[in-house]
């Protein structure tokens, strides 16, 4: 056999090594590149998942609130304006279609509650109807609900944008179009609590 043919054998087999090894590396980056972008997927569809729990329980306190104004208008009739002003905020919570638009919603709609709260104070001869009393019970356990559901998305938000900023992840996350997730955050207005006083 001439050196000619073992030359041309060795340059055969070098391509074909060459060619396993591009094509192991193109194999391995793909299949990292599949498990980091699930990864991201599922860490997304959580968030997604932990806000329609926010959202359950915001809905759940929209549906008490007509009852309650109900029963507080029967004491308070001539507060017409928190009445209507509680019908618009319900109405626009209902009508919000973005996450950022349901979260400013649901800001208004607290802010307007607390001022329904306010007016309640004017009026003790409220904390005597029991359907009030009930009323206020369901309200505040679903205020604690509410509350509980939005930490859990945070913690949630949390987790997902620290994945999409680490290294190797922001790589996939950049070019699987992964992008920042927003917190539910409460405004500086409303982290007063209202202070209610039946006495």
């Amino acid at each position: 056999m001439s050196a000619h043919y073992f030359d041309y054998t060795q340059k055969g087999n070098m391509k074909k090594t060459l060619l396993w090894a591009i094509g192991g590396t193109l194999g391995l980056i793909l299949v990292f590149y599949i498990s980091i972008r699930n990864s991201l997927v599922n860490l997304s569809e959580t968030i997604d998942g932990s806000f329609a729990q926010v959202e359950n329980q915001m809905k759940r306190r929209a549906d008490l609130i007509p009852n309650l104004v109900n029963t507080v208008k029967g004491y308070a009739n001539q507060e017409k304006e928190i009445f209507e002003k509680i019908a618009l905020a319900r109405a626009q919570m209902a009508g919000a279609k973005t996450v950022d638009d349901k979260v400013k919603a649901s800001q208004q709609f607290e802010s307007t509650l607390s001022r329904l709260l306010v007016v309640v104070e004017n009026y003790p001869n409220l904390k005597s109807d029991a359907q009030f009393n009930r009323l206020m019970d369901e309200l505040a356990g679903s205020e604690n609900r509410l509350s509980i559901e939005r930490m859990r998305f945070n913690e949630h938000v949390k987790e997902y944008n620290k994945e999409i900023r680490l290294f190797p992840k922001n790589i996939v996350a950049h070019f699987a179009g992964f992008e920042k997730r927003g917190y539910f955050e409460v405004q500086e207005k409303d982290k007063q609590v209202p202070s209610v006083k039946f006495e």
